[in-house]
């Protein structure tokens, strides 16, 4: 696999890592609600997450990643369409989407 994929793969990973880490430690929709900050760094690292995962698409279109597509489209609405994102979604993301994403980043990695 060529440097730049894993490094792009890499950074996902990390990101994925640093959302789990501002977390609030109950892990309830309501703690995240209440903590901006910690809404705000979610969102980057999945601004980071979904650019990371555009430029791999266009680099090698054979890497397959379930919801690469939807992933980078969030990407995009976080970014330009930031006042249409709400806090529910971006929660549904981090606990049910993110668990999968970095068992297939994982995958890619070996």
């Amino acid at each position: 696999m060529e440097a730049d994929i894993r490094l792009w793969l890499a950074d996902i990973k990390r990101s994925i890592v640093e959302i789990y880490g501002f977390l609030p430690e109950e892990k309830s929709f309501s703690a995240f609600q209440k903590d901006l900050k910690t809404r705000k760094a979610v969102e980057r690292n999945l601004e980071i997450i979904g650019e990371a995962l555009s430029r791999i698409l266009k680099a090698r279109s054979d890497i397959h990643i379930i919801n690469s597509r939807r992933i980078v489209d969030t990407r995009n609405r976080i970014i330009h369409g930031y006042d249409t994102i709400s806090e529910a979604i971006i929660w549904t993301i981090v606990t049910i989407e993110l668990p999968k994403l970095e068992e297939e980043v994982d995958d890619l990695l070996l």
